[in-house]
Order: C-alpha cells, then sequence, then structure tokens
C-alpha cells in the first residue's frame, strides 16, 4: 500500500466515525432536531455524502473494485434479507 492509499484509508476511517456519529444523533434526539441551524437528518446526508466520497476514491485508487464492492453489497443484501426484517423473506439473485 502506497502513502495515498494508506491517506484514503485513514480518511475514510473518520468518515465512518462520523456517520456513525450523526446516526447516533438521531437515535437519542430524532432525525429532525435541529442543532446549529442543521437538522440531523441534514448532518446524516452531509455525512454519508462524505463517505460516498472516500468510497469512491477507494475505488479509484485500486484499493478495493466496483465489482468486488458489488459482490459484497448482494452478499449483504441477500443476508439481510434472511436475518432481518427490512425486505420481505426473499433472496436477492446476483
Amino acid at each position: 500500500m502506497n502513502e495515498k492509499q494508506d491517506e484514503v484509508l485513514r480518511i475514510t476511517q473518520e468518515e465512518c466515525a462520523e456517520v456513525v456519529q450523526a446516526i447516533s444523533k438521531i437515535f437519542r434526539f430524532g432525525i429532525n432536531e435541529v442543532y446549529d441551524g442543521q437538522s440531523n437528518k441534514q448532518r446524516l446526508a452531509s455525512e454519508l455524502g462524505d463517505l460516498q466520497c472516500m468510497i469512491n476514491l477507494i475505488k479509484q485508487f485500486g484499493i478495493v473494485s466496483e465489482n468486488e464492492i458489488y459482490r459484497a453489497e448482494l452478499n449483504k443484501r441477500n443476508r439481510l434479507g434472511m436475518w432481518s426484517n427490512i425486505f420481505e423473506k426473499e433472496k436477492v439473485t446476483q
């Protein structure tokens, strides 16, 4: 791993923590609660945008490929279909 890849991963790690914090604030105070002129929903959207940027940079810098991420996403959706109430109990096809 080179220095740029290392930096991309470190910043991604920070962004993941900020997404966790934004979600925690929603659970604690509600999604529409406003602090410093911004709702918790807006704050979450902003942090998710930052994280999406970093995910795109992970692909751009060749750390993980688009195909690897897509396959992992499909696998996660299958597991959610089996073990959560998010979806009807059906298997997501690949």
